[in-house]
């Protein structure tokens, strides 16, 4: 298990009535989304919500270095609200998160997952 990555299933959150704000950092970082995601969704969300400068690339090694250069340490991710993953993007994504956490120590993402029975 991955100390940069952290699972958290929504539905198992509030059976147990822990408030979500509980298991994620309160100061995590919200990466927004719509119903796909892919690499421009990632790269576009991620520079929005981490307030990338202005010499962002739109790129996967812009990112990484913005990501290491920028003071957010917590991220998060709802997934329970795409429809539509790109795999081998979001595989990418994990693996830049899992680089720099190694790397400097920071971020770490918290992805929201759905419950095994709405998979």
């Amino acid at each position: 298990m991955s100390e940069a990555i952290h699972y958290v299933n929504q539905n198992h959150i509030n059976q147990n009535g822990t408030a979500l704000h509980a298991v994620i950092p309160i100061e995590a970082v919200t990466i927004p989304v719509g119903d796909a995601l892919d690499k421009t969704t990632l790269l576009t969300s991620l520079a929005h919500a981490c307030d990338f400068p202005s010499y962002f690339s739109h790129n996967w090694d812009s990112a990484w270095d913005c990501l290491t250069d920028s003071e957010v340490v917590h991220l998060m991710l709802d997934l329970t609200v795409i429809k539509r993953i790109n795999t081998e993007d979001f595989n990418v994504f994990k693996s830049i998160i899992e680089d720099a956490y190694r790397e400097f120590g920071k971020p770490q993402l918290w992805l929201i997952v759905p419950s095994e029975d709405e998979v």
